[in-house]
């Protein structure tokens, strides 16, 4: 047979019956049916193709293009119709690992056929089918099997398919490659697209999962633990995760884990967290940390998953610091007397605080709603006072312990660690400016008595402050270390210029205090021996030299003196306050003395005077005798020098009880006020007008140090109206007009 350019005309049937079908689509049919490897010579391949291209290039009327596409179709069509979907329909009934080996069959035979005949009439993809914008050989072949094989047994296909998967989920071995097989199948018959798989695969085999997992959900929750379920659900999830790498398409991931999670986690995690006996607060009460990291991990998975647990976490943590609070209540309601230096309660807030400080960074990876959680919690636990001392005034006293000599016995490691932790409690303080006005006087009281254990140590506790609340908060503190480190320069001068005056009997260091940065202290106006008098007056005649625009106060109760006493033939240094000195050398003569002859004789009230001698005369070391003895100081009393008096100890401190308070409340007070003003005043000059709700939560929100009632506020709100710097508008007494 010759084509045209040899003068001879290929006809439609003799070119289809003879070479085509012959020669190629009943040879393709019968090796597909008897299950041998399909191939053709290539001389063979050549004469085909020829045929397909002759026919395909003669001139109209014998161009068969059209008629080649339709029969290519046609044929294809005839196969799986009488061929491949009988096969089929005869292994529905067998079981599905059957139905889908046959399906998988037949698809890989299919692709064979499509492949040759596409090779066969190549031409006609080339030139007819992009010339009329037809669906390509392989396309037509593949919208043919759908048709006519897919469409007949997508559903005992997919149904085949899930019963394979549950079966793998209850622990049997499946052919995991003909799962695979098949789902390549569903996503070739969308055609370039994932919409057959979708449909027909993907959205009844979720359906399915669903019930599953239901199914499986209500078998979990009624006989395992929360600890054992989640476990489960771990294990759920990485197998579902797992089997989608395996055989299923990757899109298929975050729809197949949100269906998982939604069945066994969502629609029973307050169940799991609040279970009686193993749920989140027995977790966190038994410090089942690889159970609670499990949880977090788990519920994260979870759109809004996190908040109920960390408000579980919240309550918990406000509980265990309630108990620490509840203790301390039971230890005063027991009658332990009420003090403001209460270690074991305050290393308790730093233990609890330490510990889920520790939970929240490593279980829960410092995840924002579990800080938040330990932040709400420990505002509540440490704004909780209980007894007649607030926290703030005992987490102070403690730092006065770890930073005063003779107090906790610590290495600067140990030191740093504390108070690094006390101001992690500090932070959660709602009172901070009362904690800055305690601290203070007690950082006084430490270096005015030479009672700091170290300098940098004061420092380093200054710094941390200054990193929470900013310079503006510890610049007084900041103050009173410079004035001790200028008042060493002050003691050379000062030493030069005695060295050049008459010697006088008495060793002499005074120490200058900028007013502004020291606590305010009573001064009372003792009469000072003549000798210490002296001493007084050259060191106001050098000062004033030197320092013409000072004024010079002196505070004789803060002073310290080292007075050498002799008790029969024994000599003692005693280490006691200038006041107690004082009142040591009016019995230098052995003299008995009444309380108000000593009032009288040095000018002070009994206030004041009473402590002094109670400290002289009833405490460890009585170097005064008083008569009658008793431990109370009464206005009938008479002292004298105590000629009896022995110690062991050649040095004796004798400490006296502080005539001051450890902070003043109406200072404090005071202080507030004018912060309140200040920042009502800044407000008001930026905004105009404001109306009260509005001015209340601003001046809220910018106080750091504090937080006052809004009573306390509209107070101070009403005083800035009186002194007109605010007016009430005319038309609404709600809002407040600025007074420029």
């Amino acid at each position: 047979m010759s084509n045209q350019g040899n003068g001879n005309i290929i006809q439609l049937e003799d070119g289809w019956n003879n070479v085509i079908k012959r020669g190629a689509i009943d040879v393709l049919e019968r090796t597909l049916d008897d299950g041998f490897g399909t191939s053709f010579e290539p001389k063979e391949y050549i004469r085909i193709y020829t045929t397909c291209y002759d026919m395909c290039t003669q001139r109209s009327p014998y161009n068969w293009s059209r008629d080649l596409y339709q029969r290519h179709g046609e044929t294809i069509e005839q196969y799986l119709r009488n061929t491949v979907l009988p096969a089929l329909q005869d292994k529905t009934g067998q079981g599905g690992t059957i139905l889908l080996n046959e399906l998988k069959h037949r698809w890989s035979n299919h692709q064979i056929m499509n492949k040759w005949l596409k090779k066969f009439f190549t031409y006609l993809d080339r030139y007819y089918v992009k010339h009329h914008s037809l669906p390509t050989l392989e396309q037509a072949g593949l919208q043919r099997f759908k048709e006519e094989i897919f469409q007949n047994v997508k559903d005992n296909a997919t149904a085949a398919i899930i019963a394979l998967v549950d079966e793998e989920r209850e622990g049997g071995i499946i052919d995991k490659t003909l799962v695979k097989s098949i789902v390549e199948l569903y996503e070739s018959m969308g055609m370039g697209n994932l919409d057959s798989y979708t449909a027909d695969f993907e959205t009844p085999f979720l359906e399915a999962t669903r019930a599953y997992y239901a199914r499986k959900r209500e078998d979990w929750i009624t006989k395992d633990s929360t600890p054992d379920y989640l476990i489960k659900v771990e294990k759920a999830l990485n197998e579902e995760k797992i089997r989608v790498v395996e055989y299923l398409n990757p899109a298929s991931e975050p729809k197949l884990r949100r269906v998982v999670e939604d069945e066994i986690l969502q629609k029973v995690q307050m169940n799991l967290l609040e279970k009686e006996g193993s749920g989140c607060r027995v977790l966190l009460a038994n410090d089942k940390s690889e159970d609670l990291q499990r949880m977090f991990h788990l519920f994260s998975r979870l759109e809004s998953g996190l908040q109920p647990m960390a408000n579980i976490v919240e309550n918990f943590i406000t509980e265990m610091g309630n108990a620490c609070i509840d203790k301390r209540q039971t230890r005063l309601d027991s009658g332990e007397k009420d003090k403001n230096d209460d270690p074991e309660f305050v290393k308790s807030l730093i233990d609890l605080h330490e510990k889920y400080l520790a939970v929240i960074r490593e279980i829960f990876g410092s995840h924002h709603l579990f800080q938040k959680a330990l932040k709400n919690s420990f505002e509540e636990i440490i704004n909780n006072d209980v007894g007649q001392f607030s926290n703030a005034e005992l987490m102070s006293t403690f730092c006065d312990r770890v930073l005063k000599s003779g107090g906790e016995k610590l290495s600067e490691m140990e030191v740093e660690q504390s108070l690094d932790r006390i101001v992690q409690l500090f932070s959660f303080l709602t009172d901070k400016d009362l904690f800055a006005e305690i601290y203070r006087n007690q950082l006084a009281k430490r270096l005015l008595n030479q009672r700091s254990a170290s300098d940098d140590a004061e420092k380093l506790m200054i710094a941390k402050l200054k990193v929470q609340c900013g310079t503006q908060f510890t610049s007084k503190m900041e103050g009173m270390l410079n004035d001790l480190a200028i008042g060493n320069d002050t003691k050379v001068e000062f030493d030069k210029y005695v060295a050049k005056q008459p010697p006088i009997n008495l060793s002499f260091s005074p120490q200058i205090l900028t007013t502004g940065f020291w606590p305010s202290y009573k001064s009372p106006e003792i009469v000072i021996p003549e000798n210490m008098t002296k001493c007084l007056e050259m060191f106001k005649e050098w000062h004033d030299v030197t320092h013409t625009k000072r004024k010079l106060t002196w505070v004789h109760s803060l002073g310290n003196a080292t007075v050498r006493a002799t008790f029969g033939k024994k000599a003692y240094d005693l280490q006691v306050t200038t006041l107690q000195a004082v009142a040591l050398n009016a019995f230098n003569d052995g003299s008995t003395l009444g309380l108000e002859e000593l009032q009288k004789s040095l000018n002070l009230d009994l206030e004041t005077l009473k402590p002094l001698m109670h400290s002289l005369s009833c405490g460890k070391h009585k170097v005064i005798i008083k008569s009658p003895a008793s431990n109370k100081i009464n206005s009938t009393d008479t002292f004298a020098a105590n000629a009896k008096f022995t110690c062991n100890m050649r040095k004796i401190r004798i400490p006296m009880a502080s005539i001051e308070a450890s902070h003043s409340k109406a200072r404090v007070d005071e202080d507030r006020s004018y912060a309140i003003e200040a920042v009502i005043v800044r407000i008001m000059k930026a905004r105009k007008t404001m109306k009260h709700q509005q001015l209340i939560s601003e001046v809220l929100s910018q106080l750091a140090f504090f937080k006052p009632q809004p009573r306390v506020i509209k107070k101070r709100i009403e005083a800035l109206i009186d002194r007109e710097y605010l007016e009430r508008s005319a038309e609404d007494q709600q809002q407040y007009n600025y007074l420029a």
